[in-house]
């Protein structure tokens, strides 16, 4: 951009424009065929956007200022979107994305098929022989895989080439939060994740940084800047393969799950460390989780600015908190993670899972989540009869239903067959009423290697089938 018409460099809207202008640089061309732009960005009538040449031009594309706002102690700042430039491909006129899946998890009718959406926790990785292949091509580990953008983006872009799943989700893992904060995480092979040095009293917190720096936009771009490149990666990449048509989801880790593997190391030993620590260490938990829910919403904040649709954020510990303690210490930073994200990105629809702890379903809805996943140990009637319930308690809003094909069946050695799954799938459909909540199809729990892409293969085909019956 010409100097005397760039925004201040500490305004949101510079940050968005160079953003953005990265990103046409990258592909060699001023049209950028992704969501966002901001003062000095304006809109064309075909659906994508280039820099204003005036201020004048600035004034006739876009119809209101964007308003930034003061971040804490950052050099970059953060703020709402303009809805009315949102006019890449997948977005409506107002800033509503018209992705099938964006349009049902704000609880719309989509305006084009599918009728239900459906993709797969887990979808890409190990189960495909395509992963495998270029893992090993590529010499590298799961964890470094991450920390290359290109690598990220050709693991994401695998299951687009071979499903017809409706979204692409960020290749990544729940833990790079905690990586960011400068905890060291491991993956020895069949040991699942560990942090080999979990904190373990609250004298601990100090090899933290603050919720001040940590939470800042700054902070991010400098931690996790390359998960926020892979994005952009993705979306050309997305573009550049002809699935421009699907959505893309952004993700992190809920605060209860990160603190869970921060202060107990492991997904299997340890497992009671984090209620430990809640009833040892009350006002550090409380410190350590307001650090994380700062650091989580300004991670996902950034997915959006770089180019993700809709956000999923995952309670995978839900399992280990009691739901006492999900009330009291898990439930409030989830609805400042809602509140935040909503109050900045009103257009983006947020996901939730919390496995293991189905039973917050309705609290979650309530909080401001669009889409409530469920788990394979909960019922689709149950949850969907459940949020009914709470929505007529509260007079808000029914959330959308996400989930909830058993994987078992996904899995030759536990007898699936292309056979069951369809009639898995259709009793998954029956099992919801006329008159139930919108539907995402997903699993219940994610794929963990061990099955057939061909079934996985069905289990999409099925549910676009069986979901265009759906009243």
């Amino acid at each position: 951009l010409p100097q005397h018409h760039a925004p201040r460099k500490n305004s949101y809207a510079g940050f968005a424009v160079q953003q953005y202008w990265r990103l046409a640089r990258s592909m060699d061309t001023a049209m950028l065929p992704v969501a966002g732009c901001a003062v000095t960005v304006g809109v064309c009538a075909a659906g994508t956007v280039t820099a204003s040449k005036s201020r004048k031009g600035c004034r006739r594309h876009c119809s209101k200022r964007v308003r930034s706002e003061s971040g804490r102690n950052s050099t970059t700042t953060h703020g709402r979107p303009l809805k009315t430039v949102l006019l890449a491909h997948g977005s409506g006129t107002d800033g509503v994305s018209t992705f099938s899946l964006c349009e049902v998890a704000a609880g719309s009718i989509p305006s084009s098929p599918p009728r239900v959406p459906v993709w797969v926790f887990r979808q890409a990785g190990r189960h495909l022989p395509e992963y495998n292949d270029y893992k090993k091509a590529r010499g590298k580990n799961f964890l470094e895989l991450l920390r290359d953008p290109h690598d990220v983006a050709e693991v994401t872009m695998q299951p687009l080439r071979r499903y017809p799943v409706d979204a692409a989700i960020l290749f990544s893992d729940i833990l790079v939060v905690a990586e960011a904060l400068g905890v060291r995480v491991e993956m020895p092979g069949g040991k699942g994740i560990l942090v080999p040095e979990p904190l373990e009293g609250p004298s601990d917190l100090a090899r933290l940084p603050s919720a001040d720096e940590a939470g800042s936009a700054a902070f991010i771009e400098e931690h996790l800047g390359h998960v926020l490149e892979a994005v952009r990666c993705i979306l050309r990449q997305m573009q550049t393969e002809g699935f421009g048509n699907r959505a893309l989801i952004g993700f992190s880790a809920a605060p209860w799950t990160l603190f869970f593997y921060m202060v107990g190391g492991s997904s299997r030993r340890r497992t009671d460390a984090g209620e430990r620590w809640l009833t040892d260490h009350p006002n550090a938990s409380r410190e350590l989780l307001a650090l994380l829910t700062q650091v989580i919403v300004e991670y996902l904040s950034a997915q959006v600015r770089a180019g993700c649709h809709i956000l999923q954020v995952f309670e995978a510990m839900g399992e280990h908190i009691s739901p006492a303690n999900f009330e009291e210490w898990a439930l409030p930073a989830m609805a400042e993670i809602a509140r935040e994200l909503k109050r900045r990105h009103p257009d983006v629809p947020l996901m939730v899972f919390p496995r293991g702890a189905c039973y917050a379903l309705p609290a979650l809805q309530t909080i401001g989540f669009d889409v409530v996943s469920v788990d394979c140990n909960t019922g689709l009637d149950e949850a969907a009869h459940a949020l009914r319930a709470e929505a007529s308690r509260t007079g808000g809003r029914i959330a959308t239903l996400q989930g909830n094909f058993n994987p078992r069946w996904l899995r030759p050695e536990e007898g699936g067959t292309p056979e069951i799954v369809r009639s898995e799938v259709q009793k998954m459909f029956n099992s919801l009423g006329p008159k139930s909540p919108g539907l995402i199809a997903n699993l219940g729990e994610g794929l963990n290697g061990k099955e057939s892409p061909e079934l996985v293969a069905a289990f999409v085909d099925a549910v676009h089938a069986f979901g265009e019956e759906r009243q």
